[in-house]
């Protein structure tokens, strides 16, 4: 853990330098076209980085499943009933040891580019992370660029058996896979698989159907689901050494981070056994677990011996409620609260591809609503945060792509190009003259308070005081509309006062005597404070005994830095 706080910006290369203003519904790789690696030039990533970006989480680097044709490079094509959308999800491994052929402008030399876009992001400033997707694979996996020496996963399974410790997957022996979803697609004839192998969403039949991650295949770390669940990791088993081995090859890319793709459905004894392995040879390496259960944290943390977890049905799941008005803002002191001390290990974010654009019809339809809670998210604490590519333009996510529906979400699975992205990168100028007043606006916005995050240490580095419970009696404070905490180093003090209201406001806070002695701080009858959202000084006074005066606009902030 360093000194600076990690933002993330997270971003589909397939999606990124697509430049087709003109995209078909369910159009394919010839009619819609796709992102290249190539495209995140210098130029590029000095934007990103301007943005207050450390890292770069390029998503679907890992070869998947697609309904593109590349027989031509030696890559055996997918059956696309078992491929979602003509792209293929990210997320249906199919080639553990390779790059996605759609992202590279040659596909033979695929590899190579990654590589060389690892050097041209470090060289800009920014660290790498990637996918890791260790629970599930495309049902026709088969890796055609694995180490010599290595087997395929389940070359040497013993299909007869539901579960061997000894497997790389589960089966259905004895059954063919009925999925109740249409088994043919485009194809001349249906998709066939027998045995039917478990589906990677722990579904341990053979009739997975159109919710289910029909697409992809479970794998097999020694637990006998279908048996009650009993543990066999004694001798180690086959695929801890498999998924050890993809995981050194990656790591050896001079990658910076792994995301672990559903990190919560492998066994955490995997992760005890694997990361400090990994750790071993690279050091610095990050390792970031999507994990849902407030239950398993503590156990992916301490034990597993991940960085950072995603703060989902905690934080995000408050803050999109508060910002839709379901929910008061003194319930983001109960969700902080709630971790027992483990806040700085939560990766926070806004939007992910999993989730719904905050401007979507679906959330908050407006993103300057999301304002203030970005203010919250990424300043409340030194830990992570993240943000979606598209987010800083109040990217709308309503288009109908094609597999994806008209969700509010960005498709992961279609061949597609993103509006707001596109108007941003105008041809590669990066000029954003094609963005509008309001996208322009909100792009400055998450510029000041992403690079804020950096340039002072009191966010980075600094204490954290949450002043809510000394306000509930407030009388000129509405704890369901705003929130207001204070955050310190050294001689520096940041108080931060958070509007979710659609009026701008004139409140007072009281800061109690508890907040001076925890902070070190001397009370002050008139001190000069600086908004740092907008540069504009005024006079406040910092009291134990007299509450604070502060206007604050609609769905926005201020934050008020004063030197002791």
């Amino acid at each position: 853990m360093n000194d600076s706080k990690i933002i993330i910006y997270q971003v589909l290369p397939r999606l990124f330098g697509n430049d087709n203003s003109f995209c078909i519904h369910n159009g394919d790789i010839k009619e819609n076209g796709c992102g290249k690696l190539a495209d995140f030039n210098q130029k590029a990533l000095k934007e990103i980085k301007k943005i207050g970006a450390t890292h770069i989480w390029y998503t679907g680097i890992i070869e998947h499943a697609t309904q593109t044709d590349y027989r031509n490079f030696n890559i055996c094509p997918d059956h696309p009933a078992i491929v979602k959308g003509k792209a293929g999800s990210p997320y249906a491994i199919k080639d553990y040891y390779d790059v996605a052929p759609d992202l590279a402008k040659d596909v033979e030399l695929r590899m190579r580019e990654f590589e060389n876009l690892v050097t041209r992001t470090h060289r800009s400033g920014l660290k790498v992370i990637i996918d890791f997707v260790p629970n599930h694979v495309a049902r026709q996996y088969n890796s055609d660029a694995q180490p010599k020496g290595t087997k395929q996963l389940g070359e040497e399974d013993d299909t007869s058996l539901a579960f061997s410790a000894k497997n790389n997957f589960y089966y259905i022996p004895g059954s063919e896979l009925r999925g109740q979803f249409d088994m043919k697609g485009n194809a001349d004839e249906s998709y066939k698989e027998f045995p039917a192998k478990a589906t990677g969403n722990n579904r341990f039949d053979a009739y997975p159907n159109i919710n289910d991650w029909y697409e992809t295949i479970k794998l097999n770390y020694g637990v006998d689901y279908a048996g009650g669940g009993e543990n066999h990791f004694m001798p180690i088993p086959n695929t801890w050494e498999k998924m050890l081995d993809i995981l050194l090859f990656w790591a050896a890319k001079n990658i910076d981070g792994f995301r672990c793709d559903m990190a919560e459905m492998v066994p955490v004894e995997f992760w005890e056994w694997a990361i400090p392995q990994v750790k071993h040879a690279y050091p610095t390496i990050l390792f970031i677990a999507e994990v849902y259960n407030p239950n398993e944290y503590n156990n992916y943390l301490f034990r597993g011996k991940f960085d950072y977890l995603y703060d989902k049905v905690g934080l995000y799941d408050t803050l999109r409620n508060v910002i839709c008005g379901y929910d008061s803002a003194k319930s983001i002191s109960r969700s902080w609260q709630s971790l027992g001390g483990i806040e700085k290990r939560m990766l926070n974010f806004l939007e992910n591809h999993d989730e719904q654009r905050i401007a979507s019809d679906y959330f908050a339809c407006d993103a300057r609503k999301g304002v203030p809670g970005l203010l919250v998210s990424a300043c409340m604490n030194t830990n992570p945060m993240m943000i979606y590519f598209g987010q800083e333009f109040g990217e709308r996510g309503m288009d109908q792509e094609g597999f994806s529906g008209k969700d509010g979400r960005t498709t992961i699975f279609d061949y597609w190009s993103i509006d707001t992205i596109r108007r941003w990168r105008n041809g590669g100028s990066f000029d954003g003259k094609m963005l509008s007043v309001k996208g322009k606006e909100l792009q400055s916005t998450y510029m000041r308070i992403l690079t804020m995050c950096n340039e002072e240490k009191a966010i980075s580095q600094g204490l954290f005081f949450d002043l809510m419970y000394v306000n509930e009696d407030n009388w000129n404070f509405n704890i369901h509309k705003q929130y207001t905490f204070l955050r310190k180093h050294e001689n520096e003090v940041l108080l931060f006062v958070v509007n979710f209201d659609e009026q701008p406001v004139d409140i007072s806070i009281n800061i109690p005597p508890h907040a001076f002695d925890y902070l070190r701080m001397q009370p002050m009858e008139n001190c000069s404070a600086v908004d740092l959202l907008t540069g504009k000084k005024e006079e406040i006074r910092l009291l134990p005994y007299k509450p604070t005066r502060v206007q604050v606009k609609e769905f926005g902030g201020k934050v008020l830095k004063v030197i002791l």
